[in-house]
């Protein structure tokens, strides 16, 4: 097996939900180009439009965004159906806690278990009124309005979390500040900077100025470095060959995969690169690569939590042991990402061993066979699709069309890379 060629991964999901949700927020048109068409960030256009956003699509795709300010939002005739998505959920939280009517917030059966009181409560602490389940889950219901300044510290490492706050904060016209245990990836204050905003962050905490409103700006979203990762880790694993990824966002809040892909000894460069619109992009190249297990220390969970599912498959090809510590955040994300993924690797035979905040993984290279469960979790389908295109293996996904939260085309782009038809899943 041989891996060659070029892709093209779609735009940041990060970035493309909080693209929408800002130029909502600014006043006049903004132009998005590049942005993810994918379920989750489906979710949010269909929110932002329930609450009276007017979009366009142009002849070549771009999407622009007609921002009147927070003040022109309407309540909706309905539940907002955020689907699977915790970020659509949590930055329009943010939104409607600032508005002076009632919003509930629905979604599917995965999103319905992921926990809201760790948004609920600021939001709460800055006037909103919010409703949740006893479970303090969703359904969620906010009523909003006049909202005071709030300085807040999370519980955990989480980007969406503060996105909310932040958004309160500029939609409310108050000053919020935020403060992490640990830093999570930094969209939003990059983004809010570039449209105007007064957005500092120093000493562990993030603070918003309330001042001029946003001003409209056009972007373009780059790729996604959660997106690159898989191709990133199919070359490193592959027999022979390199892959490009040009225009990939390698903002430091997101690179933990690949600082860690290259401890383990991958041969993965990042060229070109340059700032766009605040953010830093590049192309990734990657080529196969001797690799060895290693520890995965707290304090890099936070800048990798969504490629651990995929670390781990890589892992179950290394020589050695690697460890994860500190990732018990995995637990609540679209699935239990901790007892899946370690279930799925021992189904197709790999030792896999798991912890209360993270997991063992032992490599080997005898081939790996078997059928995997994926609880309709988009990242463990492509970790494991990874896994299953490299030669001897015949693993199964079980749910291969979940991927369509965040990237449709993975499948088709997989094929093309490893030279070959790919078994997605069961028939």
């Amino acid at each position: 097996m041989r891996v060659s060629g070029i892709a093209r991964v779609p735009g940041d999901k990060s970035i493309s939900h909080r693209a929408l949700i800002l130029a909502a927020l600014a006043e006049g048109e903004s132009r998005i180009s590049r942005l993810l068409d994918s379920a989750d960030v489906r979710s949010t256009m269909g929110a932002l439009r329930a609450l009276g956003v007017e979009t366009e699509t142009t002849p070549s795709g771009d999407l622009v965004v007609r921002g009147r300010g927070a003040a022109s939002l309407r309540e909706p005739r309905a539940a907002l159906d955020c689907g699977n998505s915790g970020t659509t959920t949590r930055l329009m939280a943010g939104v409607a806690a600032a508005c002076a009517f009632r919003t509930r917030f629905e979604g599917d059966a995965s999103l319905s278990r992921r926990p809201m009181r760790r948004v609920a409560e600021p939001l709460q602490a800055m006037g909103a009124r919010v409703a949740l389940t006893a479970a303090g889950t969703l359904p969620m219901e906010i009523e909003g309005g006049s909202l005071h300044e709030t300085s807040w510290t999370t519980g955990v490492a989480s980007a969406q979390v503060k996105g909310a706050i932040l958004l309160a904060g500029v939609a409310a016209g108050v000053r919020v500040a935020v403060r992490e245990p640990a830093p999570s990836r930094d969209h939003s204050e990059r983004m809010l900077r570039a449209m105007g905003a007064d957005v500092s962050a120093r000493g562990g905490e993030v603070v918003y100025e309330p001042g001029a409103p946003l001003r409209a700006v056009d972007r373009t979203v780059p790729g996604d470095p959660s997106s690159a990762a898989f191709f990133v880790a199919l070359a490193a694993l592959a027999p022979a060959g390199e892959i490009a990824l040009p225009d990939v966002c390698v903002n430091p809040t997101r690179t933990g995969f690949l600082d860690v892909m290259r401890r383990m000894g991958a041969s993965v460069a990042a060229d070109d690169e340059r700032d766009d619109g605040g953010e830093a992009i590049a192309t990734l190249r990657a080529g196969a690569s001797a690799l060895r297990g290693v520890d995965v220390r707290p304090e890099e969970v936070p800048a990798m939590i969504d490629e651990l599912p995929l670390l781990a498959c890589v892992a179950a090809r290394a020589d050695g042991t690697t460890t994860v510590a500190g990732a018990a955040e995995l637990r609540v994300k679209e699935s239990d990402r901790i007892a899946a993924t370690v279930a799925a690797l021992r189904a197709v035979g790999a030792d896999a061993e798991e912890r209360p905040d993270g997991f063992v993984v032992v490599g080997s290279d005898r081939p790996l066979h078997g059928r995997v469960v994926t609880h309709g979790d988009h990242r463990l389908a492509m970790a494991f699709g990874i896994l299953g295109a490299l030669p001897g293996n015949q693993i199964v996904v079980d749910d291969p069309d979940c991927v369509a939260v965040s990237y449709p085309g993975f499948w088709r782009d997989l094929a093309l890379l490893a030279g070959g038809a790919i078994a997605r899943g069961a028939a």
